[in-house]
């Protein structure tokens, strides 16, 4: 990412108001923005790097509304008192530990309509084509479409490879997520549908001034990543707690 902030139109006024918030997570946060520090490990601890996981919470999840808003796709129900913004790349390693820890705590809450969950998926660590990270992103909002992205998301991150993200290994995962495949996700994964979206998708990221990945924001606040919390259910519950969202 090159100094300062950079805004990308409409994409980039959604979260211009984050920017102030976010700009020293980087020293904290697992992935750099720089594209590296992509960690290792999918967050589920001993797994099979070259399995195909979804979420232990996956019935939760398949109960969970999603649509997009510009470069973001919001979960949960609209009038969900507070909002959480989520900062991710599915290729970084600190971010699926995330996700199989504090993110689903977060979820949870999602469900039980006491938060909505702002997602912006990033896709630094796809610099030069290497990590498959722009090839998720496609995918992750074609699930949208499909009514999937909350179960697809989950198993995305748990089933973080080793190498980089192919159309196979997404499709492949997507066999997971019941009512996922068909031919209309199966073309956008194929056919890069959404390519462009996750272009402003991560002129959105940029804009916030984000350094790293994973980061969780509340009311503008970094929550989790300083204390290492976020990396922890049972911690980030806490977390979330003190502000105010429990």
């Amino acid at each position: 990412m090159t100094g300062g902030i950079r805004r990308a139109g409409r994409a980039g006024r959604i979260v211009t108001g984050m920017a102030a918030a976010v700009l020293s997570v980087g020293a904290v946060a697992g992935c750099g923005a720089d594209g590296a520090g992509g960690g290792s490990g999918n967050g589920r601890a001993g797994a099979d790097p070259a399995a195909v996981r979804t979420s232990p919470i996956a019935d939760v999840l398949a109960k969970l509304p999603a649509q997009v808003d510009g470069a973001k796709v919001v979960v949960g129900k609209p009038d969900a008192p507070r909002t959480a913004q989520v900062l991710v790349d599915p290729r970084c390693g600190s971010c699926a530990k995330f996700e199989a820890a504090g993110g689903e705590t977060l979820l949870k809450l999602a469900a039980a309509g006491r938060v909505k969950v702002e997602y912006l998926l990033a896709s630094f660590l796809d610099r030069g084509g290497a990590s498959g990270s722009v090839k998720a992103v496609n995918a992750l909002r074609a699930s949208v479409d499909a009514g999937r992205f909350a179960q697809y998301q989950a198993a995305v991150f748990a089933s973080r490879p080793e190498g980089k993200f192919t159309d196979e290994l997404l499709l492949k995962i997507a066999d997971e997520v019941p009512g996922l495949r068909g031919a209309a996700f199966d073309e956008a994964v194929a056919g890069m549908a959404y390519e462009g979206w996750a272009g402003e998708a991560e002129k959105a990221f940029e804009a916030t001034g984000a350094q790293g990945t994973p980061v969780v924001l509340v009311d503008g606040r970094a929550l989790g990543a300083r204390d290492g919390s976020m990396f922890d259910a049972q911690a980030f519950a806490r977390t979330l707690q003190g502000a105010g969202i429990g």
